[in-house]
Formats: C-alpha cells, sequence, structure tokens
C-alpha cells in the first residue's frame, strides 16, 4: 500500500476511535431512581428538557446523583457538565441538559440545549 493512502487510512480510522471514545462524554446512565421525599413534576413529553425544574441543582456539587436528579427533573434524555474552558459543541439540543460548573465543580447554571 502506497504511504499516503495508508497515512489517510490510519488517521481516519483514529479518528472514528476518538470520536467513538467521547460519545458517552458527558451523560448520565439510566438508573432506577430513589425517593427523595421531594415531589418532581412530571418530565416534560418525549424527553424534551425543561430546565426549569432542573433550577435546583444550582449551588451543588456536580456529583454523579446530582446530574441524574437533574436530569430526570428536566425530563431530558442526557446530560452533560460544562466545565470552564472546556471545548463544546454548540448544536442545540433540545433533549439535552447542560449543567455548567464553576472551577470547584459546583453547578452554576442549568440550561437546556
Amino acid at each position: 500500500m502506497p504511504r499516503p493512502i495508508r497515512f489517510v487510512s490510519t488517521s481516519l480510522v483514529l479518528a472514528a476511535a476518538a470520536i467513538a471514545g467521547c460519545s458517552g462524554y458527558g451523560t448520565s446512565p439510566s438508573a432506577p431512581s430513589g425517593s427523595t421525599g421531594a415531589s418532581a413534576p412530571p418530565p416534560p413529553p418525549s424527553g424534551m428538557c425543561n430546565a426549569q425544574p432542573a433550577q435546583g441543582a444550582v449551588g451543588q456539587d456536580s456529583t454523579p446523583t446530582v446530574v441524574e436528579s437533574a436530569r430526570t427533573r428536566s425530563g431530558a434524555q442526557m446530560a452533560r457538565i460544562l466545565r470552564p474552558g472546556q471545548m463544546i459543541t454548540k448544536e442545540f439540543n433540545a433533549q439535552r441538559l447542560n449543567l455548567e460548573v464553576d472551577a470547584s465543580g459546583r453547578v452554576v447554571a442549568v440550561t437546556c440545549g
């Protein structure tokens, strides 16, 4: 195989592996939720995100429990944590909850997209 074609093939394989490795970053696995004592409003239909019910996460540490609770309350299908200076995609996804955190990992904003 000529060298330029091998380089392109290798580059494509490495790029595909990198993308596949990042595909689950920032998502929360679905897990049975235990009773927290507080009643949450029902989630919006069909996985559409509504950030208002998840605003209780602001000021809390971004632990997996807090992220999953906020995701469930918002009705979103997935959640991601946005850290200061982190490169992120800017496409809008109506089924995704964004939890912006400060340098110490404390949630400072909850939005959809």
